[in-house]
């Protein structure tokens, strides 16, 4: 049983190829009475590039290959009752190093229950798109991997990161930080406009790096500070922080530029999505020519 405010909470990170931000974490976690502790990683690539500096601060690391795992079962990757499988594999090495919280940051694969609830309201994710612009479903608009350039070719003057509790619907689980804002350069309205699908790719790959190393390292930090103070709960499927509709906004974890923050009439962040749908038919083109963010 967890209980809150008292010792380091014991946390796990999840990721595949890289977990930007977790430079920040393991500084944290390593001085004087920290609220947590990095106690293990797992990743799911055997490429991953955080090998040095795990060593380096004394923290394992797990490589549980997800393609060969699914090679070995002949099933496609999307196979939900294989991840499972996987699933149970993650939760025996974090409970053997005595993890009480999931934090998946740069991990590129949807977990099923078999961890959520092993950690209920303790998975945290971190997602490159503001949650709280939402859609006539009342679902977020920026979902999955290609969320940064889905929002930039739609029009939008600027994009966020959030951190939110997992649910099995993908990044739609209760909200509890987000970034400041990160303005868009005007070369991505002029890229749309010229047709040109390699600009605009390349300029959303900088952008969505850019707010990865500006804010991925506070934002973490301040979600688990969260964690470990009790100060969220989770109501109707929302997250209540300090008592106010989550998330709470990160000022330092932000771009340069003008900043609009605030909260909308029922005590939330209000976020507006600006000209969705403005650059029609182009974006729609655009936003499916070949891979990226």
């Amino acid at each position: 049983m967890l209980t809150l405010g008292r010792d380091p909470v014991r946390v796990a990170v999840l990721c595949s190829a890289r977990a930007p931000g977790l430079a920040a974490l393991l500084e944290r976690s390593a001085r004087p009475d920290p609220p947590y502790r990095i106690v293990t990683c797992v990743s799911s690539d055997p490429a991953c590039r955080e090998v040095e500096l795990l060593h380096d601060r004394g923290v394992p690391l797990r490589v549980l290959d997800i393609h060969r795992f699914y090679e070995a079962r002949r099933a496609p990757i999307v196979d939900r009752s294989v991840r499972a499988d996987y699933d149970r594999w993650i939760l025996e090495v974090v409970e053997a190093a005595g993890a009480e919280a999931l934090l998946m940051c740069g991990y590129l694969y949807v977990v099923t229950e078999v961890l959520l609830d092993a950690f209920p309201d303790r998975v945290l994710n971190i997602h490159h798109a503001d949650l709280t612009a939402t859609g006539a479903d009342g679902g977020p608009v920026y979902r999955g991997l290609r969320a940064v350039r889905e929002a930039i070719l739609a029009g939008e003057p600027e994009t966020r990161s959030t951190v939110h509790l997992a649910t099995p619907e993908v990044d739609a689980g209760p909200l509890l930080v987000r970034s400041g804002p990160f303005p868009v350069h005007p070369l991505a309205g002029e890229a749309v406009k010229w047709g040109r699908a390699d600009v605009a790719r390349a300029y959303a790959y900088a952008h969505r790096e850019w707010m990865l190393e500006a804010s991925w390292g506070g934002l973490l930090d301040r979600a688990l500070e969260l964690l470990a103070g009790g100060r969220f709960r989770v109501e109707d499927g929302r997250a209540l922080v300090d008592g106010a509709p989550g998330p709470v906004t990160v000022e330092a974890a932000r771009g340069s530029g003008p900043t609009t923050v605030g909260r909308g009439p029922d005590g939330a962040a209000a976020v507006a999505p600006a000209g969705v749908g403005d650059r029609g038919t182009a974006a729609v083109a655009l936003s499916r020519a070949g891979e990226g963010p």
